[in-house]
């Protein structure tokens, strides 16, 4: 080993405190990935009718409650949290402004979720009198314990303490560097953390005005269309949220693990503000069924929609391009032949490669989910978590668990116990989640619902297509099984990788992009016009429905809190001004984006 590689000094070598967060928030995440698949290969040998000698159909939704929850918030945001704080600190090359800062909202975070955790669990024990069985989207008329509601708004605040605490970095980091450019990886954290403030704002406020209070019987009633709605502004933007982080990894991390550099600064930037402006506008889309919301707003939301495939494409095309200038310095040639000379024994590696390959899949089940006419035929079946488990469960999950063989040796100096246990684990979960997300596609295209212990209803049977339902069954049965042991492979690498002692040489470093910060137009840097414009937009989309909506149910329900009659004149002068200005403000948009993205092909060319 080269006295240079010795030489080289890790996360952890430059920033103790911070790596100590670091791990914490990734030991908090894996916590939660264990106890989520464990209650995952229970429901899924239960539904499927393989095994039922684990828990009754009463505890169904008990079981499914903690699956969802502590897979898809709190194994999610807690390895978001700890790759932020590593991302900031990494990238702005100085540590966090106050240290104490940072633990108090990790603790209110871990606490938060702690009694959010003890509520669903309460449910399997009858001698407590507590339950949670209000499922991950924990919208009324189901009704939850308070010490649910309690540690999610906890859990919350914590995350919003995590978004202050680095936002609080970058500025103390801009002092010091007046004249620079945010480095990339702090851009992508500073806008993730922009639209989560705005999309979390909804759910915050469902829980503290409404269910809170109603769980604890200070009000009597509640308007279920109007948190259903509040949810699903917070619901699909929250997607972006877990993957956000992974697009981080696939944009700076992957390339200089295959030898390679980022293709496009500019066009990374690019993608993060669109994604901060379109995500947010676009979550009626996901009540296409409500009756309690008009046709007209849906539409606009469909369409709305549309637009996230354009930084999704980009993506695609700037991750290739990064990891495919890394295989051709490797003296990769041809038009496919440079596949081979990629790092595919690095499970690293291979674990995000196939975790993309998966969101593309996850990209065209999720246009069917967008469209109207077509989403009338599969919603409510078990198609929709058939594609949620290929972008949350597979580009999200199966990205964090192989950044991690990356990642840890840098936060502890150890290296990972088994490089060849890490390749086979990620490819054990590209496989299982192929088959189980297969079969969940073909059952909901028979018309299997979701979100029940007894698909198969009396005197029904589901007609053959695909393969026949228990056929299909039994591939969601194995692939469930694939993913349960593919995560205890996971669990049991990195414990093992825990026992092994601290070692010099290991650092690792991420090169710089061929096309640079400053190629890009520096209005990008500029987080208060996209601040402005992304609250603008939510306003636009969602002003006119939730008046809607409280004019229809009432604030509190039918009867209660409803407006009175001078809002609907209000309203209807609203309309008559916002559409115009909406429509306006789409052209504006519009040619802003080309701009941009003129702007950046230009310095990419350059």
């Amino acid at each position: 080993m080269s006295d240079a590689l010795e030489a080289e000094e890790t996360f952890l070598d430059r920033y103790p405190a911070e790596a100590k967060i670091v791990r914490s928030a990734f030991l908090g995440s894996f916590l939660a990935l264990t106890l989520g698949a464990i209650f995952g290969i229970i429901q899924t040998l239960h539904r499927t009718g393989i095994f039922r000698g684990i828990i009754d159909s009463s505890d169904y939704y008990t079981v499914l409650t903690a699956h969802g929850v502590f897979l898809v918030i709190s194994f999610t945001v807690f390895f978001l949290v700890g790759l932020f704080t590593w991302a900031v600190v990494r990238s702005l090359d100085r540590p966090l402004v106050n240290i104490k800062i940072t633990w108090t909202w990790y603790l209110l975070m871990a606490g938060g979720m702690t009694m959010t955790g003890i509520s669903i669990l309460a449910g399997f024990v009858d001698a407590i009198d507590m339950s949670a069985d209000v499922l991950y989207t924990f919208y009324a008329p189901l009704q939850a314990h308070p010490l649910f509601y309690t540690g999610l708004a906890v859990f919350i605040v914590g995350s919003w303490l995590a978004g202050a605490d680095w936002f609080r970095t970058w500025l103390a980091w801009r002092e010091e560097n007046p004249n620079e450019r945010i480095p990339l990886q702090t851009f992508m954290v500073l806008t993730t953390m922009i639209m989560w403030y705005i999309a979390s704002s909804a759910v915050a406020a469902s829980v503290l005005i409404f269910l809170l209070p109603w769980s604890l019987g200070l009000i009597e009633s509640v308007n279920p269309t109007l948190t259903r709605t509040l949810f699903w502004f917070f619901g699909h933007p929250v997607v972006y949220f877990w993957l956000m982080p992974a697009y981080l990894l696939w944009y700076t991390v992957l390339p200089s693990i295959a030898g390679g550099r980022l293709f496009s600064d500019p066009l990374a930037r690019v993608v993060f503000v669109l994604f901060l402006l379109l995500s947010t506008p676009v979550g009626i889309h996901h009540q296409y069924l409500d009756p309690g919301i008009a046709e007209g707003f849906k539409f606009i939301s469909m369409t709305n929609t549309m637009f996230l495939l354009l930084p999704s494409l980009l993506t695609a095309f700037t991750v290739v391009a990064s990891v495919e200038y890394g295989a051709r310095q490797r003296g990769g040639t041809g038009v496919f032949g440079w596949l081979r000379l990629l790092p595919w024994r690095d499970p690293a590696f291979t674990g995000m490669m196939l975790a993309g390959l998966m969101f593309a899949a996850g990209g065209f089940s999720g246009m069917v989910n967008a469209g109207m006419n077509v989403n009338y035929m599969i919603h409510n079946t078990i198609w929709v978590p058939g594609h949620f488990h290929l972008t949350v469960g597979t580009a999200v999950a199966l990205t964090f668990m192989a950044a991690t063989y990356w990642l840890w040796p840098q936060i502890t100096n150890k290296p990972i116990y088994s490089s060849q246990i890490g390749l086979f684990q990620v490819v054990l979960w590209f496989i299982g989640m192929a088959l189980m997300s297969n079969a969940m596609h073909a059952q909901g295209l028979l018309g299997v619902p979701r979100r029940t212990a007894e698909p198969e209803y009396s005197g029904f049977d589901y007609p053959v297509a695909f393969g026949g339902f228990e056929e299909l069954n039994v591939q969601i049965a194995i692939g469930g099984t694939l993913l349960f042991l593919s995560t205890v492979l996971f669990i049991g690498n990195l414990v093992l990788t825990m026992g092994n002692p601290r070692v010099s040489g290991i650092a690792e470093t991420l090169r710089p992009a061929l096309s640079g910060p400053d190629d890009a137009p520096e209005v990008l840097d500029d987080l208060r016009i996209w601040v402005g414009i992304a609250v603008t937009l939510v306003v636009l989309a969602y002003a006119l429905p939730l008046a809607a909506i409280i004019n229809d149910g009432g604030l509190l329900g039918p009867g209660v809190g409803t407006y009175p009659v001078w809002i609907d004149a209000a309203v209807g002068t609203l309309a008559d001004v916002a559409v115009p200005a909406a429509w306006s403000l789409v052209d504006a948009l519009a040619f802003l984006g080309f701009r941009l993205l003129d702007a950046a092909a230009s310095g990419v060319v350059a």
